[in-house]
């Protein structure tokens, strides 16, 4: 283990033998950190955090600390519970649980740029960007390959689609369905996400799949429940299901559908 003499670990913390610790950090009595992990400078891993594999937190970073709920006490803390070869670069937060069991929970693979934010009992699958400040409040789910630009705020208990974009400086008031691209100083729809899709190996096939589903849905005059249906019918495949059973378990309904504020 390589741990630098100016680090402090606390007696209670568990250290795979291939953790380094840069100088100033604090890894508090009760955090588990997997293989290969590095801690760089300054860095504090609170005591709630479960930490896996090969995953890089950079200067600054806060790491399972108390959530930004008022109602919070010590005893209602719940797990922060990292995967594997995650990137959290400077000032990065991620808050700690403390309304449900599992926590606050990050899947593999993400990218938290610099000062991004996660609150508490949020929930982040895999392969993930979060540009830099772009921010998560409490209860927030995150699917897969999705990009959140500079500067995004998304509201409480709202939901990320899986290869979704929200341009940068949007407010996320409601749900971003998966594959789309939402803009606007309140997020909209304005078009599918081409270039995350095309990137990502998604074939001619699959992306006229995605828009003749949403074109159903969004503007076909269709009320959402029959449209749901035919898309079903007309659009059989796996990005179909994905998108109707994303719609239909939506507590807190959609983002608009239109053009933005800026476009006039």
């Amino acid at each position: 283990m390589d741990v630098h003499p100016t680090a402090i670990i606390e007696d209670g913390a568990e250290l795979h033998e291939t953790v380094s610790v840069g100088p100033y950090s604090i890894v508090e009595a009760g955090a588990a950190i997997g293989e290969g992990c590095r801690i760089e400078s300054c860095v504090r891993i609170f005591g709630v955090t479960r930490m896996g594999a090969h995953n890089r937190v950079c200067h600054g970073a806060t790491l399972g600390s108390e959530p930004q709920d008022l109602g919070f006490t010590p005893d209602k803390a719940r797990p922060l519970v990292i995967g594997d070869h995650n990137h959290f670069k400077e000032g990065v937060n991620i808050s700690c649980g403390i309304k449900s069991e599992g926590g606050t929970r990050i899947g593999n693979h993400n990218l938290w740029m610099s000062f991004s934010h996660a609150g508490h009992d949020c929930v982040v699958g895999d392969r993930n960007i979060f540009a830099n400040t772009a921010t998560l409040a409490g209860h927030v789910e995150v699917e897969d390959y999705a990009f959140l630009s500079g500067q995004v705020a998304v509201h409480q208990f709202c939901r990320i689609g899986a290869y979704s974009l929200v341009a940068g400086v949007s407010g996320v008031p409601q749900d971003v369905p998966p594959f789309i691209l939402a803009d606007g100083h309140r997020a909209r729809m304005i078009g599918l996400n081409q270039v995350g899709l095309k990137r990502n190996g998604f074939t001619q096939e699959q992306r006229s799949r995605i828009k003749g589903v949403y074109r159903l849905v969004l503007r076909s005059g269709l009320r959402l429940a029959e449209a749901l249906v035919r898309a079903e019918h007309e659009y059989p495949g796996p990005e179909t299901e994905h998108i109707v059973q994303f719609i239909q378990s939506s507590r807190r309904g959609l983002i608009s559908y239109g053009p933005t504020e800026t476009d006039g």
